[in-house]
């Protein structure tokens, strides 16, 4: 409540993207100090056995994940174990530093608890993300995003796979999932992998690399029905375990949210509560089109306990977000997750992995 009435009122008032870079610095320095993180641990962690999985042969402790696009760089990996998340992608990454698209590139849309999105993929490129990831070790599982350098070279369809090939090569030693985004819709060039015939020969090309751990494609929530089957016939052809659903929304003709909201800020993709039932609608299909063989994870306007377990019922085993935590606050992955086991005690569950896609077998009775 602190955070809520007192504190985001304040921060909301400055520029989203120099709050995002103070809390970045902030984290990235309290992960350096012991003393910090036991006090972060001692306010912040819950641990319940009803919370641990193995999912694709990965032990999480809990299904809340810090969704790529917040943590670009890798600063914050050794401190949000201490803030009760279950795990972190990061990046998303490409082969060359990308500086991003021009500022203003972020917004926020307080009525709608929602973002609007417009980095253009800002990271400082694989090589020194691989260089400062050598240097650390890891309390949680560690997902690294994957994409497309964003820059007028990648439009061209064999630049782009290398980019990506280049990518998992460099980063694969550090990451315990690697995460193929085929969506950022903010990058030059668009999202030409959501066609099957680029996707078959990006994957083609991935498939060469040597690693022996999960791989997902990352998809945006707004993909036609035939558009994702068509992807997931791509997928059963490749080393993919699973897909993360998903990513930034962009038409906001759908949203149903007054043109004036809109003309307060710039172009760029959505996240936060607008993107909630493109993300579930998505969630339940593949769920269900696959009956349970790939790996969902959910992502999209989680900000309580109950949104969380929305997704997890239509078939998501893992969890990720952001905007529900600039909103919420810190404290928020506790809460989700403390309330994550209050639902399944109600509903007689012992453990999260039986409640995965419950909310479609039911359906199909």
């Amino acid at each position: 409540m602190i955070y809520k009435n007192i504190l985001r009122p304040i921060l909301f008032l400055i520029d989203p993207e120099k709050i995002h870079d103070i809390a970045t610095y902030a984290g990235k320095i309290a992960g350096k100090i012991g003393p910090i993180k036991y006090l972060l641990s001692v306010f912040y962690n819950y641990k319940h056995s009803a919370l641990v999985q193995t999912v694709d042969g990965i032990k999480y402790q809990n299904p809340i994940g810090l969704a790529a696009g917040f943590d670009k760089d890798a600063h914050l990996t050794q401190v949000l174990p201490s803030m009760n998340f279950g795990f972190e992608e990061i990046g998303s990454v490409t082969a060359l530093p990308c500086s991003g698209n021009p500022k203003p590139r972020l917004w926020r849309l307080p009525k709608q608890k929602s973002l609007v999105v417009y980095y253009g993929l800002k990271n400082g490129g694989a090589h020194e993300i691989a260089s400062k990831l050598q240097k650390l070790k890891f309390s949680f599982p560690l997902g690294i995003s994957i994409a497309k350098t964003n820059c007028k070279e990648t439009a061209d369809v064999d630049v782009a796979i290398k980019d990506y090939y280049e990518s998992f090569i460099i980063l694969k030693k550090y990451a315990d999932y690697i995460a193929i985004n085929i969506s950022c819709p903010n990058a030059y060039g668009g999202e030409p992998f959501t066609s099957k015939e680029r996707l078959d020969k990006l994957l083609t090309k991935l498939d060469t690399v040597d690693y022996q751990k999960p791989r997902y494609i990352k998809v945006s929530p707004e993909l036609s029905l035939e558009q994702i089957d068509e992807l997931i016939e791509v997928a059963d052809k490749h080393k993919i375990s699973g897909f993360i659903i998903g990513n930034l929304v962009k038409n906001r003709e759908e949203l149903n949210v007054p043109e004036k909201e809109f003309a307060k800020v710039g172009k760029g993709g959505i996240s936060g509560k607008l993107t909630v039932k493109a993300s579930n609608e998505m969630i339940s299909h593949v769920y269900k089109k696959t009956q349970g063989k790939y790996t969902i994870i959910g992502c999209g306007g989680v900000f309580t306990a109950e949104d969380a377990y929305e997704k997890i019922k239509a078939g998501a085993s893992l969890i990720q977000l952001i905007t529900g935590m600039i909103y919420e606050g810190p404290s928020m992955m506790k809460r989700t997750n403390k309330g994550l086991v209050k639902l399944l005690r109600r509903d007689g569950y012992k453990n999260i992995s039986e409640a995965v896609g419950v909310g479609n077998r039911e359906k199909n009775l």
